[in-house]
């Protein structure tokens, strides 16, 4: 399958997150707030969002500075920080999810910054990252299309081994005859 014929569908599937993340998700967190509001009224709303910033911003510091002494631990220990980096990201994910105004977005953000339920998400995200990664393929590391890695076999011959079975050009072997 072509470069370009590849392309198609991760275009779409951009387009669809995009459209989700820009209509679908904002018409939700609209319809949560006058929900909430119709019960309890706006001002008591506006103090809920700001106490749940609050809470969520204590809580982003917590968790942040936990993440950050257990992967200098590991890295100090001498062991690959994988666990470390991933709840890491999540933090920072759920801390992002947390300045955004909505009582949806702050739920899923307490979710992944909380400790009892990031292993759920941590084994989302390096699912997700393993995918990735696997899609890419050795000598891929920035995407299809991407530089190869210099040595592995795509690097400037297509992918075909040279005769002497090191990476380069094809060789072919002959003579080379001039014709008047």
């Amino acid at each position: 399958m072509s470069p370009r014929a590849q392309a198609a569908p991760r275009r779409r599937r951009w387009a669809g997150l995009l459209l989700v993340l820009f209509v679908v998700v904002p018409l939700v967190e609209i319809y949560a707030l006058v929900q909430v509001g119709q019960v309890i009224g706006a001002w008591w709303t506006i103090l809920l969002l700001v106490l749940d910033s609050a809470i969520g911003a204590w809580l982003v510091r917590r968790e942040g500075a936990r993440a950050w002494t257990a992967l200098r631990t590991t890295t100090a220990a001498g062991r690959l920080p994988a666990r470390e980096i991933a709840d890491g990201a999540l933090v920072l994910i759920g801390g992002l999810l947390m300045l955004t105004p909505g009582f949806v977005s702050d739920a899923l953000g307490i979710l992944l910054i909380l400790p009892l339920t990031r292993p759920l998400f941590r084994g989302l995200l390096t699912s997700v990252v393993a995918r990735r990664l696997v899609l890419l393929g050795p000598g891929m590391p920035f995407g299809a299309g991407g530089p190869a890695a210099p040595g592995s076999p795509r690097a400037g011959n297509g992918g075909h081994p040279r005769n002497d079975g090191r990476p380069g050009p094809d060789v072919v072997r002959g003579d080379v005859v001039d014709e008047p």
